[in-house]
């Protein structure tokens, strides 16, 4: 799996195929889309016409949670692989921890065995949901993915994630532009130093501790930026400074929280 990837994360359909295609011309080789994006169908066209090969691609979805049960999952699981216009995904991940993710998970299990999928992971999963599906579990999830930034560390998920191997992937790695992320004095003091954005030492600061990263942009400019992050090395001290600015470590949104809970799964495409 990539350190650095293509988030689609509201990214526009119509922008999707475009933007797509930009990351790819300049160097990304993995691609994080969802049913939920509902841009799937613009990013196996981008992919299949960039004339990569497709071993060269780390292609990963989510599963949303509107399909009802294990037999809705494993079909919308086939409907994402035709969109995506392949026979597998690198990655697979139920999406949030609401609705019948077990189901969910169970689809994912069956896929990840037929070859339909390399991997299966999970997104947005904290604490006892977390606990307790690992516990119920063959396939033990390969990665968690979780809104991760120097603002929204996620020490007390790396413990748990590392009791079973799985990685932590980094959605919103940039802060989703909130506390002046780009411009940021402490992230752009450090920045100064070597030569490099605010945007790039808090993208440094995740893959250089083994945190893969999935930025959005739309903008092409944006993108070859993000890129530029695999030839500097943040001193112990700077990553030191940067662990200082940590203020909700397991991120801005509140997963246990019954009001947050009901405006998610309220939510279909």
């Amino acid at each position: 799996m990539p350190m650095l990837g293509y988030g689609l994360f509201k990214v526009d359909p119509k922008e999707s195929e475009r933007c797509v295609r930009d990351a790819l011309s300049v160097g990304y080789r993995m691609i994080d889309t969802a049913q939920f994006y509902a841009n799937e169908e613009q990013v196996g066209k981008a992919v299949a016409e960039s004339g990569i090969p497709r071993e060269e691609l780390f292609i990963i979805t989510k599963v949303w949670m509107n399909h009802g049960d294990e037999k809705g999952a494993a079909a919308s699981i086939e409907e994402s692989l035709r969109r995506l216009k392949t026979d597998y995904a690198d990655l697979i991940l139920v999406h949030q921890p609401y609705g019948d993710y077990y189901g969910i998970y169970r689809a994912l299990e069956k896929a990840y065995a037929q070859g339909k999928t390399r991997a299966i992971g999970l997104s947005n999963f904290y604490d006892a949901r977390f606990a307790d599906l690992v516990y119920h579990t063959d396939v033990k999830p390969a990665v968690d993915q979780l809104e991760t930034n120097v603002f929204s560390q996620q020490n007390a998920m790396r413990e748990q994630l590392a009791e079973i191997d799985a990685r932590l992937m980094a959605w919103g790695p940039m802060g989703q532009g909130k506390y002046d992320f780009f411009t940021h004095p402490v992230l752009t003091a450090i920045g100064e130093k070597y030569g490099k954005t605010a945007s790039q030492v808090g993208l440094r600061f995740l893959v250089q501790q083994g945190i893969p990263v999935i930025p959005k942009s739309t903008s092409i400019t944006r993108m070859e930026e993000n890129m530029k992050i695999f030839d500097f090395i943040l001193s112990e001290a700077d990553m030191e400074i940067l662990r200082g600015l940590n203020i909700h470590d397991k991120g801005s949104r509140d997963y246990n929280d019954p009001a947050y809970a009901k405006k998610i799964v309220s939510q279909v495409f």
